[in-house]
């Protein structure tokens, strides 16, 4: 797809998971959603449960996912918004307070508001990422949001503080930078889910998020539209492959493979007379197992993740508060019995969510698996448009010359200089 002259209205999202690195490229359009210009997606290989275990390893993923997004949108990238995951994140609400300077509110109060609020003492070797207003007080009158140009003498406000370890955010910075690339920057990821998946009235009424990946299941609670808690549970989809290569004695990528063609999470929604073949580690015969085998192997696992969420959500005080229910997202969540057995446990109304407000390639992105990647794009557009964001530097490509093309089809000599160059990236 060849992408416009106003490039520079581009912005990308580099969602660097445990299990893949999704590119996605895309542009504000006038109605406020989203238009996917290129999407690459690639293997990670170098990333346990969202933290970088191998640089190299990281690099190569996400040279190959931003190169396979630049050949679908016809651009050249160069800088990106990045989401990052992992237990070391931790959150917390937090308050401030100045003096209102000329008695009347100025955006130089509120950013002094903020800073009052984020001056909390963060332990060493944490760094804070994002500073979430979640309501303003003036004198005695609260849960004002907007308090720009409201007269009054004190300001107070309340924040969600989130920060991640110093070390985990440097390392996938290095990453990102080894490939070329600025970091715009980094964003937790299920803020990002957050911005694909939620409507208004969902985060109104009071929600909590839960976007199940391959190494973390990341949790975020919003009432009265604003966040309230997050939360990084190290239990999610690699867990459910491994139980599966345990208990079937089968090696992990079939584990993997059969996970997601034929696992269910309740054991009464999987047939007993349905069998599948299970490859056998070796040289051994593959197996026939039934899928109902296969459920009762699944279901104790999302079962004891579904709880440590409840837990967490009882412990962040706001269960009685979600009147919207549980929205799921993530890879982990497309499995059949998933919404049954959540609601079971959770004995609240459960939807699975695929990103919403994209145009372009919407058959493709709507999909649980790029909800954070899409989230990335509408944060950095949400920036934008408040005048405090950096725009990913995206330059158009320049058309191929003639005798790049080939003779046949036209265009169709590209892809593989693309798969010459980027293996040539990798290798020398």
């Amino acid at each position: 797809m060849a992408v416009t002259s106003n490039s520079s209205n581009m912005v990308v999202g580099l969602d660097i998971g445990t299990s893949k690195v999704v590119a996605i490229v895309g542009q504000a359009t006038d109605d406020g959603s989203i238009e996917i210009a290129g999407i690459g997606s690639h293997p990670s290989r170098g990333m346990k449960k969202g933290v970088v275990i191998n640089i190299e390893s990281t690099v190569q993923s996400i040279q190959r996912a931003v190169e396979e997004a630049e050949l679908m949108a016809g651009c050249d990238i160069h800088s990106v918004y990045v989401g990052v995951a992992g237990s070391h994140i931790s959150s917390m609400n937090s308050d401030g307070v100045v003096a209102i300077k000329e008695r009347e509110v100025t955006s130089s109060d509120i950013d002094r508001v903020i800073d009052s609020a984020r001056a909390r003492a963060i332990s060493e070797g944490q760094r804070v990422l994002h500073v979430l207003p979640q309501e303003f007080a003036i004198d005695t009158q609260g849960g004002i949001r907007e308090p720009l140009g409201m007269s009054g003498v004190r300001l107070e406000a309340r924040v969600h503080l989130v920060t991640a370890a110093l070390n985990a955010v440097q390392n996938i910075d290095k990453c990102v930078r080894r490939c070329g690339l600025e970091v715009d920057a980094i964003i937790l990821e299920q803020l990002a889910s957050s911005m694909a998946v939620l409507t208004e009235d969902e985060r109104e009424l009071g929600v909590c998020m839960v976007d199940i990946g391959g190494g973390t299941t990341d949790i975020a609670v919003f009432t009265e539209g604003a966040i309230r808690h997050t939360a990084v549970i190290p239990i999610a989809g690699d867990q459910v492959t491994n139980d599966i290569a345990m208990a079937l004695r089968t090696p992990t990528q079939y584990a993997e493979e059969i996970k997601v063609k034929y696992a269910c999470a309740l054991t009464q929604l999987a047939a007993s007379d349905e069998m599948i073949k299970v490859p056998s580690v070796g040289d051994r015969p593959s197996r026939d197992l039934s899928r109902q085998a296969l459920a009762e192997v699944v279901e104790p696992r999302y079962e004891e993740l579904f709880t440590l969420i409840r837990d967490e959500l009882r412990r962040s005080g706001y269960e009685d508060l979600v009147a919207a229910g549980v929205v799921l997202t993530g890879g982990t969540s497309r499995m059949e019995g998933v919404v049954e057995l959540a609601e079971e446990i959770f004995h609240m109304p459960v939807r699975i969510a695929c990103p919403h407000n994209v145009r372009g390639l919407s058959d493709v992105v709507r999909n649980p698996i790029y909800s954070t990647g899409v989230g990335l794009l509408h944060y950095a557009l949400q920036e934008a448009r408040q005048g405090h964001g950096r725009k990913s530097r995206v330059a158009a490509a320049p058309p191929p010359r003639r005798d790049d093309v080939s003779q046949r089809g036209g265009w169709e000599g590209i892809p593989a200089l693309a798969k010459l160059k980027g293996w040539l990236k990798g290798n020398f």
